[in-house]
């Protein structure tokens, strides 16, 4: 008969319960270990009935219960012992230097740890300090692993190309940082390749809460210079203006300081820890929210966030967006929005950073007022429409494939192309057939 001891490294599960997400977080926050499910305290294997329903329960709990996610460091198994079934969790170390229960997030409770064959819970002071240690390393980008081994960087080769850089395909990735010491792809290959599985989610909200849901739109799974491009289209097109022609020259005054949201959005993808999640950008009725993940970085303080001093959490990523001309290393960007609409609009936590962005009133009561949509394209046709909002989805597509998409002819949207450059409202950015569009309205 088998017999099983429990020990730092190994822990004794008679069944599933909901605090095994309490034993894997002490594990990954210690130096791992196993945890046995079916095997009783006293070391006698019961073995598990519904194999099935606990796998699928644990998987739950290792994807959306532990922050930040631990897949990549806990493998399952099936396992046979005195002829039953028994399902054996072996999880590593951390690769970061804290995990929490989400539920409880990084407090004493959420963040425990595996000292002999207990768990215990951390102080407040272990955890500010660990907390600290995973910003520490701001090129984790360039170590931590990709999840995908099959990577491609077609469309960052063409920025490159067209800002004047010679693209050596041999050497690109290595030139880039794309790889890990040993030769894998990192998380900032899988950022700037064609394809990936990393959202970059706009939501639009009726009303001025989370309430009700009025539009959701991706623009992520590929490379984050497009995907950013996308969103920056996106933007362009909700800032409804309105114009005083009683004055000379004509006053335009538009919904939110574009400028602003430019910059909010740029420090969110710039200063992210893509490791927790992605940034997050809201639209609701009265405003404009940019959530990024990670809290200030390691070593920074307030006051220094909102002079505007220039410390990136992740400086290759910057130094990528600075070549293609996205952003500057001047630290202006805060110091931008700030002057426009205060300190205010900053909610700093340790391990987030929101931006709010108040709407013009006076655009707000006009657009109530004439009953408008915002973002609509005023003085447009239906199928101008159409393509001005696919193309803000993806700029690659082609007069082809949006003719399928709409259900009309290719050379309908040829001369849609060539009506809605006239009017100002599309741009046409490198070659014919290595390009992409450009909405600039």
């Amino acid at each position: 008969m088998s017999r099983f001891i429990e020990s730092e490294t190994l822990e004794l599960k008679e069944k599933y319960t909901d605090s095994i997400s309490k034993e894997i977080v002490s594990f990954l926050n210690a130096n791992g270990g196993t945890l046995l499910i079916g095997v009783r305290d006293d070391g006698v294997v019961v073995g598990i009935e519904k194999i099935d329903e606990t796998l699928r329960k644990v998987s739950d709990i290792i994807t959306s219960q532990i922050e930040p996610n631990p897949q990549d460091e806990i493998t399952s198994e099936l396992r046979f012992a005195d002829g039953k079934t028994i399902i054996a969790l072996k999880i590593n170390k951390g690769s970061r230097n804290i995990y929490c229960q989400k539920k409880y997030g990084f407090s004493s409770t959420g963040c425990t740890v595996r000292i002999g064959t207990s768990c215990k819970e951390m102080t407040s002071e272990q955890i500010k300090i660990r907390y600290e240690k995973n910003f520490i390393d701001t090129e984790y980008m360039l170590k931590r692993k990709s999840r995908s081994i099959d990577l491609s960087f077609r469309e960052l080769k063409i920025y490159y190309t067209e800002k004047g850089y010679h693209v050596d395909d041999k050497s690109f990735a290595t030139n880039l940082n794309l790889k890990t010491t040993d030769g894998n792809f990192n998380l900032l290959a899988e950022l700037l390749s064609d394809k990936n599985s990393i959202p970059l989610i706009f939501v639009k909200f009726q009303g001025n809460n989370k309430a009700s849901i009025s539009e959701r739109s991706d623009y992520g799974y590929g490379c984050l210079i497009t995907s950013y491009e996308k969103l920056k289209n996106r933007l362009i097109a909700e800032n409804v203006n309105i114009s005083d022609t009683t004055v000379r020259p004509r006053k335009d005054t538009y919904l939110f300081d574009f400028d602003s949201v430019n910059e909010a959005v740029i420090n969110a993808l710039v200063h992210n820890d893509w490791t927790i999640s992605e940034p997050q950008i809201s639209m609701f009725q009265d405003r404009l929210e940019i959530l990024s993940h990670g809290g200030l970085p390691s070593g920074m303080s307030t006051n220094q966030f909102f002079e505007g001093i220039s410390k990136p959490r992740n400086n290759t990523l910057m130094r990528i967006f600075l070549t293609m001309g996205l952003t500057e290393h001047t630290g202006h960007g805060i110091p931008t929005i700030i002057n426009r609409y205060g300190k205010e609009v900053f909610q700093i936590e340790d391990n987030y950073i929101r931006c709010t962005i108040p709407f013009d009133t006076q655009v707000l009561s006009q657009i109530e007022k004439v009953g408008l949509n915002v973002g609509l394209n005023v003085g447009l046709n239906k199928t101008e429409k159409k393509v001005i909002h696919l193309l803000i989805e993806n700029p690659a597509y082609n007069a082809e494939e949006l003719a399928k998409k709409i259900g009309v002819t290719k050379r309908t949207i040829e001369r849609t192309f060539v009506s809605l450059q006239e009017k100002g409202f599309l741009e046409r950015v490198g070659s014919k057939r290595d390009g992409r569009w450009m909405v600039t309205k």
